[in-house]
């Protein structure tokens, strides 16, 4: 049985143990890694970036992770602020959050080119803020309180955001209810 995040995290502040560090990268590099490149439009190598310099900041910083939250949420917490110190510098442009077609597939689990299309085309007239929350509750599962945590929002802005862009992709999808 493999130990807990918590463990790890004990080891790691007890005694610097970068075996368990390195248990915890390869328990979270991939979701990471995969959620970072939407926040980079899909730029896999920035992505990568991104999600090394988030393990970089997490090791240096888990004496101070206070088990409030999931560590997973604490670690997308920190690449959100690294991406977000970036867009602030320019050092890479705003995503858009919505060009890649594997990501969404798995949001609509629709087979048709046509449906993907359409989701795409609906998910582009949202804000950035709701694309992300949506995304971060719907296809990430995380819960609104992990969701609010990891975008630096009260939970109520977070709902809003969700009931929103709900509201509006219903709205904008109308036309395949019909289909359905």
């Amino acid at each position: 049985m493999s130990p807990s995040d918590q463990q790890l995290i004990a080891r790691v502040v007890a005694t610097k143990d970068q075996h368990a560090f390195a248990q915890l990268v390869l328990r979270y590099q991939s979701p990471l890694r995969l959620w970072a490149r939407r926040l980079c439009d899909g730029d896999s190598h920035l992505a990568d970036d991104l999600a090394q310099e988030t393990f970089m900041k997490a090791y240096g910083a888990i004496a101070a992770f206070r088990a409030e939250a999931k560590f997973s949420t604490w670690l997308y917490r920190i690449a959100f602020n690294i991406a977000a110190n970036r867009w602030r510098t320019k050092k890479i442009a705003w995503c858009a959050l919505d060009d890649n077609e594997d990501m969404e597939a798995d949001v609509c689990e629709l087979k048709q080119f046509d449906a993907k299309k359409d989701v795409n085309a609906a998910m582009q007239q949202l804000s950035a803020a709701q694309q992300l929350a949506i995304r971060l509750c719907y296809e990430d599962g995380f819960s609104h309180e992990e969701a609010a945590s990891i975008m630096g929002a009260p939970l109520g802005t977070l709902k809003t955001h969700v009931s929103r862009g709900k509201q509006k992709l219903q709205i904008l999808l109308a036309a395949w209810s019909e289909v359905a």
